[in-house]
């Protein structure tokens, strides 16, 4: 939501860390004029909680149920807004595929265009910065080490 200085106001969000096989599940989307990988996340709704609202969110946009293994981070940002991060895991048997967001309107370009999962390796050094902000190095792994 932008205000009248140019300023955009988030909402809470939550985000699920998913790990299999040393592989971390990413969301690539395109907005704001650019490509980005991203983990499963978005806003929080009204009357949910963060560790709902981060299995709801890992459904929409990668078609697959989880269960919270444990809080990662909180990370307070400057406009105000919180983000919680969860450890996540899903049954071997369930495919990721690509979902959508609810909130883009009918007939306007969905941003999910990807998911997919990504060795740390794979990721840009600012990919792999977010992801330790994220709690990432709490999480055993290849990336513990580097």
């Amino acid at each position: 939501i932008f205000n009248k200085n140019r300023r955009v106001h988030m909402r809470n969000r939550s985000l699920a860390l998913v790990v299999r096989e040393e592989k971390i599940l990413i969301v690539q989307t395109y907005r704001f004029g650019r490509y980005t990988n991203e983990i499963p996340g978005g806003g929080i709704e009204a009357n949910e909680s963060p560790e709902e609202a981060a299995i709801r969110e890992l459904f929409e946009e990668c078609g697959v149920h989880g269960k919270i293994l444990r809080p990662l981070n909180i990370i307070h940002r400057e406009d105000g807004s919180t983000e919680y991060v969860f450890l996540v895991e899903i049954p071997d048997e369930q495919e990721i595929h690509i979902g959508y967001d609810p909130e883009i309107p009918e007939g306007q370009a969905q941003e999910i265009r990807n998911v997919c999962w990504m060795g740390f390796e794979e990721l840009s050094e600012r990919d792999k910065a977010f992801l330790w902000s994220y709690g990432l190095m709490d999480v055993p792994g290849p990336w513990c080490f580097i």
